[in-house]
């Protein structure tokens, strides 16, 4: 995927940007924590073919 198309490329749920991982060729929303596939080089960007990520568990300062 080029990387120039993060520029205008969205979540489809929130609208917020998205990260690319180039790794695991996804398009991660941090906001909704899903993950878009990239299928050839194509973002496949509906809601029903991404994948639910598990939230960063916040650390807890000591006190």
């Amino acid at each position: 995927m080029e990387k120039r198309f993060l520029n205008i490329l969205v979540c489809p749920n929130c609208k917020g940007g998205l990260r690319y991982d180039e790794a695991a060729s996804e398009l991660i929303c941090a906001l909704d924590h899903l993950a878009f596939p990239i299928n050839d080089g194509v973002p496949m960007m509906l809601i029903d073919s991404a994948r639910q990520m598990k939230p960063a568990v916040p650390t807890e300062s000591p006190l």
